[in-house]
């Protein structure tokens, strides 16, 4: 290969060449692992600029080395493993958005990086100088000036309004995320004013409590003094009116007694007086009995004889008396 033949043009149609290489089989590789097509990399069209741009800068670091295998293995390696970096890193702060991810290998550099990716760019330097670039550096050195011309320009508008509406879409995706961001992180921060409005709310409500609880206690207390005082007012008022009553039942007691007193000496004055009407009422008794006695044998008879159906309605007893047989 005679790289100093090689003009901007061929720098350029093999660039593009590669870019589509590279889409190829990167796209094919990850279609036939997901069983479905995929077009892959940052661009709507056929092209994979990281790979034309590997490619080109693949052989021109191994142009002062490319008599030594080891060294166009060393140079390819380092010039890819950089070009992979710094894109990588570009590209994330530009849009927001990592391309390729080697966060999960061995040997990785903040994830742009990783040895095998550097080891299999080291072989593919080789693989491309010694194998691959020679049929394309045929193809585009035999290519007519005008054809290679007009190639360039229908291939450089589709990569240009490609480039144009790729990097359009994925600035508008980094301002789609850096606004979902932005939601996030405000909905992060309600989330823990929320945590703090519902800690607080908590901690008020258990103030609350406590307060009401303390006013209970003094309520409960002060309701018990109360009561306490009204019970010893009661006590007092009660311990007042059973002196009262005790004083009350012990002059009714004395007014019993006298009544009594008074009673009895009526009573005995009444028996005395009944006692002597009895004695009064026997001695006339026994003169009448004296009289009536004397009168039987000489009232019996006549009356007997003169009236034998007469009856003392009035005096049936005395009458019976009278006259018995």
């Amino acid at each position: 290969m005679n790289y100093e033949i090689y003009t901007t043009v061929d720098w350029l149609m093999f660039f593009y060449i590669y870019c589509f290489l590279g889409w190829f089989v990167e796209s094919t590789y990850v279609s036939i692992q997901h069983k479905k097509w995929i077009n892959r990399g940052f661009m709507r069209g056929p092209f994979l600029p990281l790979y034309g741009s590997g490619a080109v800068i693949m052989l021109f670091v191994t142009i002062p080395v490319r008599d030594n295998v080891f060294l166009t293995f060393l140079f390819g390696a380092v010039g890819a493993t950089i070009l992979e970096y710094f894109t990588g890193a570009a590209m994330e702060a530009l849009f927001k958005v990592r391309y390729w991810d080697y966060r999960r290998q061995k040997f990785n550099l903040h994830g742009y990086l990783c040895l095998t990716s550097s080891i299999a760019w080291a072989f593919l330097t080789l693989f491309m100088t010694e194998i691959i670039h020679r049929p394309i550096e045929r193809f585009v050195l035999n290519l007519p000036p005008s054809l290679e011309w007009c190639l360039l320009g229908v291939v450089s508008g589709c990569f240009v309004m490609d480039t144009i509406q790729s990097t359009r879409e994925a600035l508008s995706l980094a301002k789609t995320l850096e606004s979902v961001s932005k939601l996030r992180a405000d909905l992060e921060e309600m989330q823990v004013q929320l945590a703090l409005l519902k800690a607080e709310t908590e901690q008020n409500i258990e103030n609350a409590k406590e307060e009401l609880r303390a006013a209970v206690a003094e309520n409960v207390e002060a309701h018990k003094e109360m009561v306490s005082a009204r019970r010893e007012a009661l006590e007092e008022a009660v311990a007042a009116r059973r002196e009262e009553l005790s004083e009350a039942v012990e002059a009714h007691k004395e007014a019993v007694a006298t009544r009594r007193e008074e009673l009895a000496e009526a009573a005995a004055a009444r028996r005395e007086t009944l006692a002597a009407r009895i004695s009064t009422l026997n001695e006339k008794m026994a003169d009448t009995t004296r009289l009536l006695n004397n009168k039987k044998s000489i009232l019996r008879p006549s009356i007997l004889r003169r009236n034998p159906t007469a009856v003392s309605r009035r005096f049936a007893n005395a009458w019976k008396e009278l006259f018995k047989e």
